[in-house]
């Protein structure tokens, strides 16, 4: 499912307006450091299995930087891409990491350099998931492991006005990210729905073998599922559920806790380094310790 025609020139876009347009921020203000940082963490739990030793990794779409900073201070190798420059700038500058602004189809990579590429809600912002896909998959090396997490078309925790956002070129559900996946050569290890259904979370594996008859890709009978769902999502349905009403208590809740944990702010460093410190997760060499 995608947008067409398109909202925006999207090169255009996230380069220069995205962050600006959702944010209203050129760089990461001391609330979306600590915000992110709280999310950066999240992620970590879904996949810190993965994280037992040492890893090169390559964050694509590592927005300001706190997810890859996270997983330098645990003591593993990583690269950043970033195509939007004021968050790309920040994130170089404050955490001192290795990021290439731009986007990912066009930096270029060794092949087969990396354990672990992670594309946390960039797929769907992306002109073609498929060649994205591809790219990652030559840049793995044999065995590695590709994470995804992409919004699902298929949620219905948000508000019906909320389904498509003008920032999202693509929409997925389980099917058809399993599907893209298989026919960018990936095979699929195991996938999460977040609780609430809002987010898909799937981790594939470089295919080793070659030549393998692959399944049909079509998958019969789901345009019409997602019609169903999209169009059975009406706003008297939705403020019929606590939805609407849990969403705007978080909301409440993690403005007070923003503010809070941004009092004394003297930089972005000092505010992460607080709160993986906190969290409990270690954060003093993790690699070693997990």
């Amino acid at each position: 499912m995608w947008s067409d025609p398109l909202p925006h020139n999207p090169r255009d876009f996230y380069e220069d307006d995205y962050r600006v347009s959702y944010k209203g921020t050129y760089s990461p203000k001391p609330k979306h450091i600590v915000r992110a940082g709280n999310v950066a963490l999240s992620r970590y739990r879904k996949i810190e299995q993965l994280l037992s030793k040492p890893l090169t990794i390559l964050d694509v779409g590592s927005g300001g930087g706190e997810f890859s900073y996270l997983l330098q201070t645990l003591g593993h190798d990583v690269k950043g891409i970033e195509p939007n420059k004021g968050y790309a700038e920040y994130s170089i500058r404050e955490y001192g990491l290795n990021v290439q602004v731009g986007f990912v189809q066009d930096v270029m990579l060794q092949e087969e350099s990396f354990d672990l590429i992670t594309i946390w809600h960039v797929l769907e912002h992306t002109e073609n998931p498929f060649e994205v896909l591809v790219k990652l998959h030559a840049l793995l090396k044999p065995q590695g492991i590709l994470v995804i997490e992409v919004p699902n078309i298929e949620a219905t925790c948000q508000s019906p006005k909320s389904t498509f956002h003008e920032a999202h070129i693509f929409n997925f559900n389980i099917a058809t990210l399993q599907r893209l996946a298989e026919k960018a050569g990936f095979t699929e290890m195991t996938h999460i729905v977040s609780a609430d259904g809002g987010n898909i979370t799937i981790l594939v594996q470089n295919e080793l073998k070659s030549g393998i008859d692959r399944r049909e890709l079509n998958i019969h009978g789901n345009s019409a599922r997602i019609a169903k769902i999209v169009s059975g999502h009406t706003p008297l349905k939705h403020y019929m559920t606590a939805h609407p009403y849990t969403r705007l208590l978080r909301r409440i809740r993690q403005s007070f806790l923003e503010k809070r944990g941004t009092t004394n702010f003297t930089g972005g460093k000092q505010l992460l380094d607080q709160l993986y410190s906190q969290s409990r997760n270690p954060c003093s060499n993790p690699a070693k310790s997990i």
